[in-house]
């Protein structure tokens, strides 16, 4: 088991489910984001997801393709970030996730990635351009580096497809709740409760619910459904209005956390 395993075992005993949220490491820059994830933790949030900047993230919409940009700009990249993470660890266990694309994994080299995830601590790993059925290499050394594969259930996912992807996935299945690229929506399609109830019928895997969520009304809804609830552009949108982004994102995350929590 790791950090994410013992979360939400943590949070099914306690009748909880979990707040997940979403910065880019290195927007607007490296010292930043590690006080962005200290105050994500103050804030109530079980599990944060770190998101690698590239250059062409097609699962992105236009706020986190903009932050990508920004950290890109000010020099993030992978070794920045396994030095950031090896930081926090000593600050906090907090499970952290990181979302990347496949080419900075391949690029950096599969195995030394995992190594270096292994050796700062980092939890679990989403890679949304990467089909599971094309990711024996990444899978077999993330299993040898304990660090969780979670992969991505959609809206057109057939039941067979579901049970593929669920099979492949650790820590948590991540389920996007509409069709497209991440973006802060108004509402939700209400499809969604009826397909997490799909993937539960194939799974005992906790569920967690992203794209889209942006408000603490919209994050309790889904948090009756779901195992977990999914928000990130919503919070970079915060960081970039903000003079004093940890602070701004503390006390926007606490009232969705409220809203998960209660």
């Amino acid at each position: 088991m790791n950090r994410i395993d013992v979360k939400f075992r943590e949070l099914k005993r306690r009748d909880k489910k979990a707040f997940i949220a979403y910065v880019t490491a290195g927007d607007p820059d490296i010292a930043v984001t590690e006080k962005i994830v200290l105050a994500l933790e103050r804030s109530g949030v079980d599990i944060v997801e770190l998101g690698i900047p590239f250059s062409d993230p097609v699962a992105d919409g236009p706020t986190i393709q903009a932050a990508s940009q920004r950290a890109l700009k000010r020099g993030a990249n992978l070794v920045k970030i396994f030095a950031l993470v090896r930081r926090l660890r000593n600050s906090t266990e907090i499970p952290l996730v990181f979302m990347t694309y496949y080419n900075p994994v391949l690029s950096y080299g599969i195995k030394r990635f995992f190594d270096s995830c292994r050796n700062c601590g980092v939890d679990g790993i989403i890679v949304p351009d990467l089909p599971p059925e094309e990711a024996g290499d990444l899978i077999r050394y993330a299993r040898i580096a304990k660090v969780a594969t979670i992969f991505l259930t959609a809206p057109t996912s057939t039941t067979i497809r579901i049970k593929k992807i669920t099979d492949r996935c650790r820590g948590f299945v991540y389920h996007v709740s509409l069709t497209g690229v991440t973006g802060a929506r108004s509402k939700l399609p209400s499809e969604v409760i009826e397909k997490v109830k799909q993937i539960k019928a194939v799974t005992d895997k906790p569920i967690a619910v992203g794209f889209g969520v942006s408000s603490p009304k919209e994050a309790r809804r889904i948090s009756g459904f779901a195992d977990g609830v999914i928000v990130g552009s919503a919070i970079i949108k915060v960081l970039d209005a903000s003079r004093y982004p940890a602070s701004s994102i503390y006390k926007f995350s606490k009232k969705i956390a409220m809203a998960i929590h209660a």
